[in-house]
């Protein structure tokens, strides 16, 4: 009877100890539209974070990118959304963060990692208050074939004045098509064309800044010569550039056919994994010897805290733990391309990756200028501004004419200030 007891009471123990541990354990589910990062999350991010902190789980729950923005606002609405939202850049989470369905982070361990422009895509207008930790950016550059560079004895362009040499070389040679790059969709042309190459023009930060409080205007030198230069590009595209869409871009590069690729980091794993060729990167060549460089360094993804969740504590540890440094490496090697936006350098393991991110040590960061305030409206300056850059490479509208139809569009409903 007394072995019976003994045995009871040992067993009540440990089922009271395992209770007690279950009770402990919380679990936080994450919202994502990223669907192509569930193994990173699952391989890598969430044993380490559940390794340091005991008794909190992560469940990583993503949505069609497509589907993701209404998905999200239903179930913030209905109030079953998971505890971390990632963030989208800009408009779409200043929304939510207006209607009191992201917490203000402001204050979070870690956030001071970050800089403002990093901070940018998840602050108020104002910037007196951030709603999303930072978590990645993708980088604006040229992609290009080396073996092709080393076989026509180019060297890497630093100047304006030595881009264009360089891609005389190409086509007068022959066996390269020298730009990759096709308008038929459109945001090419402005997304790794215009927004490129443009921030040298418009002085980064300054003059995207200067365009939202109205002191600057599209049709300034500033914002038309960057057009100038792009119209300057249609000599180098391919034949029936027109009709060349994105994926033939990828294509074409991949396969070998063109030297140069106006790019964005996010290619990155894709052409690795696909050029059977030596690749390198450089950034958007300045105007003249001895300028100062800007890069578009473009915030991508971030994460918040669901103003409804029932377990704020053990949410922002997990927001500081994004915050980290530990976070940013982790991240950023295992999605090469996506690049931590956390102020402690990542060394990156992609050697092409290594070299887009080692220009944030020389150059000015700034974001694209269409995305912050000035695409709320109808027209959409953004998308607009994807018809205009397309306009000029194709020949139908000249730089001037395109400044023009941009700000006429932006007047119509932007007061600057109000």
């Amino acid at each position: 009877m007394t072995r019976f007891l003994k045995g009871m009471l040992f067993a009540s123990t440990v089922l009271a100890s395992a209770g007690a541990v279950h009770a402990a354990d919380v679990t936080l589910t994450i919202e994502s539209w990223r669907n192509d990062d569930l193994a990173i999350w699952q391989e890598k991010l969430i044993p380490a974070f559940e390794k340091a902190n005991p008794g909190i789980k992560l469940k990583f729950s993503p949505t069609a990118p497509t589907e993701y923005n209404a998905s999200l606002n239903a179930k913030l609405d209905a109030g079953s959304a998971g505890d971390i939202i990632t963030c989208r850049p800009f408009d779409a989470s200043l929304e939510l963060f207006n209607k009191k369905q992201l917490v203000d982070l402001t204050s979070l361990s870690g956030m001071a990692n970050f800089s403002p422009v990093a901070k940018a895509a998840w602050s108020t207008d104002d910037g007196k208050s951030t709603f999303c930790v930072p978590m990645a950016s993708v980088i604006h550059g040229f992609i290009y074939n080396k073996d092709a560079f080393d076989k026509l004895g180019i060297s890497v362009p630093k100047t304006n004045e030595e881009f264009f040499a360089a891609l005389d070389k190409i086509k007068k040679d022959g066996n390269y098509i020298p730009l990759a790059m096709g308008t038929k969709d459109l945001w090419e042309a402005a997304t790794m064309g215009y927004q490129n190459i443009g921030p040298n023009y418009w002085k980064g930060e300054d003059g995207r800044k200067a365009l939202i409080e109205g002191k600057e205007k599209l049709t300034d030198p500033e914002w038309v010569k960057p057009y100038e230069e792009l119209a300057k590009w249609k000599p180098y595209l391919g034949d029936g550039f027109e009709a060349q869409t994105y994926s033939d871009s990828q294509n074409l590069f991949t396969l070998g056919r063109a030297a140069i690729y106006p790019a964005g980091s996010w290619e990155i794993a894709l052409f690795t994994s696909q050029a059977q060729f030596k690749m390198g990167a450089f950034p958007p060549p300045v105007l003249k010897a001895g300028d100062t460089g800007y890069i578009s360094d473009h915030p991508d993804i971030g994460v918040g805290l669901n103003a409804k969740s029932t377990h704020q504590e053990e949410a922002k540890k997990f927001l500081t733990w994004v915050a980290s440094p530990e976070f940013a490496n982790i991240y950023a090697n295992a999605l090469p391309g996506f690049f931590s936006l956390n102020s402690t350098p990542v060394k990156m393991s992609d050697p092409l990756a290594q070299e887009f991110v080692s220009w944030r040590a020389s150059f000015k960061p700034t974001v694209r200028s269409t995305y912050q305030i000035l695409s709320r409206g109808k027209p959409n300056l953004e998308n607009e501004t994807w018809v205009e850059s397309a306009n000029v490479i194709n020949g139908t509208d000249t730089p001037k004419v395109a400044g023009e139809k941009l700000q006429k569009g932006l007047d119509g409903w932007y007061k600057p200030g109000k």
